[in-house]
């Protein structure tokens, strides 16, 4: 349980850090992601893009284990 809880905690400071250069290349902005100003702050919520990297990672995972 401590692997997991330590592979996703990296994995979002990995996410969180390449932000800026995802935002470049659309990401964020696709079908299905949502963006709202709620309390004077600007929330988003990347479903679009979240189930495209997946979607990619899962298909390199693939290739590459063969």
């Amino acid at each position: 349980m401590v692997r997991w809880f330590a592979i996703v905690f990296f994995a979002l400071v990995l996410l969180s850090a390449l932000t800026p250069w995802l935002n470049k290349l659309g990401f964020g902005k696709l079908p299905g992601d949502l963006r709202f100003r709620l309390l004077g702050r600007e929330w988003a919520i990347p479903l679009g893009s979240t189930v495209l990297l997946s979607l990619a990672l899962s298909l390199l995972v693939r290739v590459l284990s063969r």
